[in-house]
């Protein structure tokens, strides 16, 4: 598998990186990161189940679907260290991770419209396509790692806040679609690696990010050193024939 064409590693890995990012932005949005259980013994009145989230919080009763109590200001008085922590962290990995998705796309495209042969005046400021994707599976990588660390402390604090006070508190779904995201984030950058790794037979060993020189320049090596060195050998056994006056 070459470099100079879109494969379906990378179309997936585009499409997997897009399907995260949307997976990151429900959960920043959905006030269901923490569940607090208010329970009555008086028979007249309904428990009262109230959903945190990172921006707004909601109180409902029991079997109701309207929010008694809701605060859109909650995301400025947040009180919980890991909501805390995710208000700032959730938007960092999918900033990153829409960056990624960005050079992805800039790789696909100039290998789908873009000449394998570049203008030797323009070669300096050609991508390489093979340099993006490495790019952009490593910054996969940082917002798998950016979004999946403070997803999982919200599970390990949910327990600290049972010990601490009463076993009311549980963790709700927006953890486990962050999770997932994480998870999408990280097979994405799996597969562009992949890809990556079935390039080696490019002429560099390595992510090279701009053209050093055009590929038709080529030709315009210069001999190897053997060749010359024999070269000049034949050169130098050539006898010099002199007439004398």
């Amino acid at each position: 598998m070459g470099c100079r064409d879109v494969h379906a590693a990378t179309v997936l890995a585009f499409l997997s990186g897009t399907a995260s990012v949307a997976g990151l932005l429900a959960a920043v949005l959905l006030p269901n990161w923490r569940q607090m259980r208010l329970y009555t013994f008086n028979k007249n009145e309904r428990n009262v189940t109230v959903y945190t989230g990172l921006w707004i919080k909601c109180a409902r009763f029991d079997g109701s679907r309207d929010c008694v109590i809701y605060d859109p200001q909650w995301y400025t008085a947040v009180d919980q260290l890991d909501l805390r922590v995710l208000q700032f962290t959730l938007p960092l990995s999918m900033f990153t991770a829409v960056s990624a998705l960005f050079l992805c796309l800039i790789g696909m495209c100039n290998t789908a419209f873009v000449s394998s042969v570049p203008n030797v005046k323009l070669a300096k400021c050609l991508v390489n396509s093979a340099g993006c994707h490495l790019v952009a599976g490593l910054l996969f990588l940082l917002a798998c790692a950016i979004c999946l660390t403070p997803s999982v402390w919200v599970i390990f604090y949910n327990n600290y806040l049972n010990r601490k006070y009463e076993p009311i508190f549980s963790f709700d779904i927006s953890v486990f679609i962050a999770i997932a995201s994480a998870g999408g984030l990280f097979f994405t950058s799996v597969l562009l690696f992949l890809w990556y790794c079935a390039c080696k037979s490019l002429p560099s060993p390595f992510w090279q990010p701009l053209y050093s020189h055009a590929p038709s320049m080529h030709s315009y090596a210069s001999q190897p050193y053997s060749a010359r060195s024999r070269l000049s050998a034949i050169e130098i056994d050539i006898p010099v024939v002199s007439h004398a006056s």
